[in-house]
């Protein structure tokens, strides 16, 4: 049996934390309730946290302030903002953040379960990404320098002769290249192989590769 996803609920008034609290549990949920920003960052440092709801207006750091520090620490933990004053500029400031919802208090219950349900969606799919990412730059860390410029040069959409003529080596290397690319990254076609480097970093991508305007090395069969 799955274990119930584990809620932390950040707002400064205990009444809140408290009605938050037996609300979620009631629905299976796990739940921890802080009355800081500052004890929830300390707290999550050692538990799990699959969903924040947090208050906007709080002492100190205020909810928005831990959306973007959550942002910087942690980009895939879903947050959901609750507010007395809501307006279009900050629900477009809080949705540009990453916000997953921002709800005016009083909202109905309804409406708060949907929105953590939207928010464990979205936090399960954002990790199943970044799993599949490192999957990619760890099959991506296995080639060599010249695989890394011939992958460069198909994801450029170049035929292999013009791949073979900037890096100044036969069409006959590039195409060894080619399958040993398509082998270790795992593509069983260049659409698959194209998918996955949209995966990859740029900075990562562009590794090994030649700069613009370098000057390819004399042609050889190597």
């Amino acid at each position: 049996m799955a274990e119930p996803a584990t809620i932390h609920i950040v707002d400064d008034d205990r009444a809140v934390c408290d009605s938050l609290s037996l609300l979620l549990k009631i629905e299976g949920y796990s739940v921890r309730s802080h009355e800081s920003a500052r004890d929830f960052l300390d707290a999550i440092q050692n538990d799990i946290c699959d969903c924040v709801i947090t208050d906007v207006r709080m002492p100190g750091m205020t909810g928005l302030d831990l959306l973007k520090e959550l942002r910087e620490q942690r980009a895939s933990l879903p947050v959901i903002l609750l507010t007395a004053h809501a307006d279009v500029p900050l629900a477009v400031q809080v949705m540009k953040m990453g916000a997953v919802d921002i709800l005016e208090k009083p909202f109905n219950d309804e409406a708060l379960l949907a929105s953590i349900h939207q928010a464990l969606k979205r936090g399960k799919d954002e990790l199943a990404h970044l799993a599949k990412t490192q999957e990619i730059l760890a099959k991506r860390a296995t080639l060599t320098k010249r695989e890394s410029e011939v992958l460069s040069g198909l994801l450029k959409g170049q035929p292999n002769k013009v791949i073979a003529d900037e890096m100044g080596i036969s069409k006959r290397t590039v195409e060894v290249h080619r399958a040993a690319v398509m082998a270790k990254m795992q593509a069983q076609s260049l659409a698959e192989l194209v998918q996955m480097a949209l995966l990859i970093p740029r900075e990562e991508l562009e590794r090994d590769t030649p700069q613009s305007g370098s000057t390819s090395p004399a042609k050889n069969s190597h």
